[in-house]
């Protein structure tokens, strides 16, 4: 693997060459978007937008400041710490938030399953009987619950989070966004019974990976808490399919429940979901690499005996 240059040093002058070293470093190990991630470290670094280091590069500048700093980061990304542990910041959808250990790193397919919220509240909205009610169960950072709350401003979102750690994450991120989400800890499973049988959109983002699984890549394996990973069986469903009973009772009939899940459960979520009786119109939808990601379902209007 090659060594970024010491800090100071001649050669490391040119932000250019500082770059493409670290990409060379990244890239070696193993760092999936070695580019990019080199490119917003030095953006964090140095103190510019990633767009301005770009740009830097392509007119031949020189770093004006010690780039020692950038140097520790690199190395550490290098080591698979998460790139939004090193600059504490994730985008999501139109928002930012704050990250950091403790917290579920939200990621790009779990887009897909805001995405699927907003065009049901959008839809709902429509019919002009009042605010859209959401709840989030699982919120972690708050990604979800936020984003949904920033493009749908006249919903009334309401979520709910296990950790005390994750929660505090998801309490920054309201302060900063300044978005009237209401954050709540607790047990998902039993989450809101002031609002049962009213709830116009359930959206999840479950502990869904099989007990007996290791994630992959490292950034997930060492890094993400395991109360955010793990779906307490092995096919990972267990905690999937309470949440799911919790958002059966907080619907009203024709209420939509939005769950990602993993890519290998597309087809099991989606029969374990029409088994309970419970739900109709289930569908599952690809995220933007096509893979199974996200199941949406409506709450039946005849509920099971």
């Amino acid at each position: 693997m090659p060594d970024l240059p010491p800090g100071g040093g001649a050669q490391a002058r040119s932000l250019r060459d500082l770059v493409r070293t670290a990409t060379s470093v990244l890239r070696d190990a193993g760092v999936a978007s070695p580019d990019t991630d080199a490119v917003l470290l030095a953006a964090h670094a140095f103190g510019w937008s990633a767009g301005e280091v770009r740009r830097q590069m392509l007119l031949g500048a020189e770093v004006d400041s010690d780039e020692g700093r950038y140097h520790e980061l690199v190395a550490e990304r290098a080591k698979r710490v998460p790139l939004q542990h090193l600059t504490g910041r994730a985008s999501f959808r139109s928002i930012e938030l704050s990250v950091g250990p403790g917290v579920f790193i939200p990621r790009p397919e779990t887009e897909l399953a805001a995405g699927l919220v907003v065009a049901e509240l959008e839809r709902v909205a429509d019919g002009g009987d009042g605010p859209p009610v959401v709840a989030d169960l699982c919120t972690g950072s708050g990604a979800i619950a936020l984003a949904v709350k920033h493009e749908v401003p006249s919903a009334r979102v309401h979520a709910v989070e296990v950790s005390d750690l994750a929660l505090a994450w998801a309490d920054r991120n309201r302060e900063e966004l300044d978005l009237d989400v209401e954050l709540r800890l607790g047990d998902a499973t039993t989450a809101f019974p002031e609002l049962e049988g009213t709830v116009d959109v359930v959206v999840s983002n479950p502990p869904y990976i099989p007990t007996h699984a290791v994630p992959n890549d490292a950034e997930v394996r060492d890094h993400d808490p395991d109360v955010a990973l793990y779906g307490g069986s092995d096919d990972g469903l267990a905690i999937p399919l309470a949440v799911a009973a919790r958002a059966a009772q907080l619907l009203h009939a024709g209420g939509l429940l939005v769950m990602e899940h993993a890519d290998v459960q597309g087809d099991s979520l989606p029969a374990a979901l029409i088994a309970t009786g419970d739900w109709a119109d289930v569908e599952d939808h690809d995220d933007f690499a096509g893979r199974p990601r996200t199941v949406t379902a409506r709450r039946s209007s005849h509920p099971r005996p």
